[in-house]
């Protein structure tokens, strides 16, 4: 006997399959099948044939891989019993329910353990939500328990994972399939700048605009393990859980955390759209929804800890004279904090900096028509600080563990930690006018532990829950802590402690794989850069912003009369677009110009575009490529037209018609030709606008 299951959602379809009451397979991933495909005999022609003089038959590659059964690759679970007994689940079938959700249910009797999997699938944004949950009928040790297992393509070459390092997020690397196992695991205790959990399997020829590609990201903000695995006999499996040993102590339920996977036929750009939409359309709660983004300033790079309130309130006027809507007062206004080796977890006002409190600065604030917001880093803690003298049991980790960034971890997982940090944190929200909240995580933590995520989790859901209308950003020295976890419960991301404009274009390009623009902030920083020493064009820095949820985080006192207009004329178009541009799609494009990183950010009606192509490093040729768009109606013209044509350098002497008129093309033109934009110097942003006609 067979059971089948089928989950459409209008772009993909998977279908899972069992021989009897055996652990289903997935034995079809990808484009919509006919309604009225059979099943079974899609099972039938989905079986392997067996050789290599080993096993007669080959053992299923089900959701969860079960080693009792001969398996011979990574199983999906690895559990031990109560007294450390390793055990070898084998699940029989127990039920099955299919209402928008698949919930499937199998159960070990002998060993007393119920494995259950769902399946959700979304119609708008055409992602699969998948995730696995163990009960067990006494506290037993969990080693690994993956999500559901799915298969990795077969006409795939390579895969393409994201790795990274502070100031250096979102670097995809690319390796082969081979026999073997691709095997990533961060243990750092949060998301890490070093192994972001997202991949992208591209099939055979696949580009960011057309092939076909399987998404994967993992939503879970503590460390993760993925596997992507080929057996001898060319069948591949891709895993994804927490990492191994997260779980210290014994129980009788363990989940793992949501994974969500998408099907495109349209290149890299469809996962990326659907990761975009289902971020932003699905996770993210927002405090209030109609809301444009308001442009953002954030002091850190301007005074670092030498608070001075004439200062920032100087600071706080030229901000807004440029089009600031929200000042956000960074680290160093608390306890005695001059440097970061103090007073971390003393969240109280420091009355040196601030004698009469933060609200004299607050007021200053408002009256420039700006949002308030605050910094905290509140699961971090140092020894010099009054809270470590008096708690030094709070600490996670052992007592000469090494420091990062001069500080230790609070162990989040002890309930009276938690209450503190809400008390002093809900003090100082309560006691002001404030609606925005810099979350830090300034370290890796002693080691991973998934009590402590789920620690931090529930503090942030209290907060929330208080305080429904604070905006929370997710930094983490940067890019640590960026996943679909703490997106249900933060509106925005700090994608890089960088603000070199020559690495966010870089950065930002990669994470919008996974990541919209409405999410993902980004600064013009100060004309030197302080974690590059580079000193980049003001035009370029400002561009590269706009490129997503725009801020400054630089000393406006700097900005001579040009630099002042440039960025509040940048600025002013960006208020002027993001009413379209926060529910715009981000497509790669596919530069014929390995030297041009380009994206075309296309409205939801598809009647308008922005693209944005930056020039990373000297051309190889003289000419500029021309550059292909995606995504338009090749039956439309399209108005296309040079919004910063006051750019244009002398060396640049053709007659290009773009550069001194806009141009009406058709849509399969500007998709099959391209564009082609005048000669630049390197690290310059060429900015096109596209209108249907």
């Amino acid at each position: 006997m067979n059971r089948t299951y089928r989950i459409d959602d209008g772009r993909q379809t998977l279908v899972l399959a069992a021989r009897n009451d055996r652990l289903p397979e997935v034995v079809y991933w990808g484009a919509c099948l006919p309604e009225d495909e059979n099943l079974d005999t899609l099972h039938a022609a989905n079986v392997i044939d067996v050789t290599g003089g080993m096993l007669d038959e080959n053992p299923d590659l089900s959701i969860c891989p079960e080693a009792t059964r001969s398996f011979p690759g990574q199983p999906g679970l690895i559990v031990r019993d109560t007294d450390g007994t390793p055990l070898l689940p084998k699940f029989c079938f127990e039920s099955a329910e299919q209402n928008g959700t698949l919930l499937l249910s199998y159960k070990d009797a002998a060993n007393g353990l119920t494995l259950t999997v769902s399946f959700v699938s979304d119609p708008e944004t055409h992602i699969i939500t998948c995730q696995t949950t163990l009960d067990a009928t006494r506290p037993v040790h969990l080693h690994w328990l993956a999500a559901p297992v799915l298969p990795g393509p077969q006409q795939s070459d390579e895969m393409i994972d994201v790795s990274g390092r502070w100031c250096g997020e979102f670097q995809l690397s690319r390796t082969a399939w081979a026999p073997g196992m691709r095997y990533r695991e961060n243990r750092t205790g949060r998301t890490g700048h070093e192994h972001f959990p997202g991949l992208i399997v591209p099939c055979r020829g696949a580009t960011n605009t057309s092939g076909e590609a399987y998404g994967f990201h993992y939503g879970w903000s503590g460390g993760h393990r993925m596997i992507a695995e080929e057996l001898q006999d060319g069948r591949r499996q891709i895993q994804w859980g927490h990492a191994a040993r997260m779980e210290t102590e014994p129980s009788t339920q363990f989940k793992s955390a949501p994974l969500y996977v998408a099907y495109s036929d349209r290149g890299l750009n469809g996962c990326a759209v659907a990761f975009q939409r289902h971020l932003r359309d699905r996770i993210v709660t927002w405090p209030k929804p109609s809301a444009p983004r308001p442009v953002h300033y954030n002091c850190w790079e301007a005074v670092y800890f030498d608070h001075k309130l004439p200062v920032l309130q100087d600071i706080a006027n030229r901000a807004a004279a440029l089009g600031a809507e929200r000042f956000v007062l960074d680290d160093g206004w608390f306890g005695n904090r001059d440097d970061d080796t103090r007073s971390l977890s003393d969240w109280t006002v420091d009355p040196r900096k601030y004698p009469d409190g933060l609200n004299p600065l607050i007021e200053h604030v408002h009256s420039l028509n700006m949002t308030f917001g605050i910094w905290f880093e509140p699961e971090m803690i140092n020894e010099d600080s009054d809270i470590h003298r008096a708690h030094p049991d709070w600490v996670l980790g052992s007592e000469d563990q090494t420091l990062g960034r001069q500080q230790k971890a609070l162990n989040m997982a002890l309930p009276e930690v938690r209450d503190y940090l809400y008390e002093r944190m809900s003090a100082i929200l309560s006691a002001h006018d404030i609606d925005y909240i810099k979350w830090d995580h300034n370290r890796v933590l002693p080691m991973p532990d998934a009590a402590q995520t789920r620690g931090s989790y529930a503090l942030i859901d209290r907060l929330r829950a208080a305080f429904p209308n604070v905006e929370i950003e997710s930094c983490a020295s940067g890019g640590g802590r960026i996943d679909f976890g703490i997106m249900q419960r933060t509106q925005r991301v700090w994608l890089s402690d960088s603000n070199d404009a020559l690495e966010r274009l870089r950065i930002q390009h990669d994470a919008a794989l996974f990541l919209p623009m409405v999410v993902t902030g980004s600064h013009v920083g100060p004309r030197h850069c302080h974690t590059s020493g580079r000193h980049l064009d003001i035009s370029f820095r400002a561009w590269v912003a706009a490129q997503r949820h725009m801020g400054f985080e630089m000393d406006p006192r700097e900005l001579d009369e040009v630099e002042t207009a440039v960025l509040t004329e940048v600025t002013s178009w960006w208020k002027h677009n993001r009413h379209w541009l926060q529910r715009a799609d981000i497509l790669r494009l596919d530069s014929a110009d390995p030297a041009v990183i380009a994206e075309q950010q296309l409205a939801r009606e598809k009647d308008r575009f922005v693209v944005f192509a930056g020039k990373a490093a000297t051309s190889s040729q003289i000419a500029p490529r021309p550059l292909r768009l995606t995504g338009l109606d090749p039956d439309a013209m399209y108005r296309v037209d040079l919004l910063n044509r006051n750019s244009l350098h002398l060396l640049s002497r053709g007659t290009p018609a773009l550069k001194t008129d806009a141009l009406e093309l058709s849509g399969t033109y500007l998709m099959h030709n391209g564009i082609t934009l005048p000669w630049s110097f390197p690290e310059r942003m060429w900015v096109l606008e596209g209108h249907r006609l």
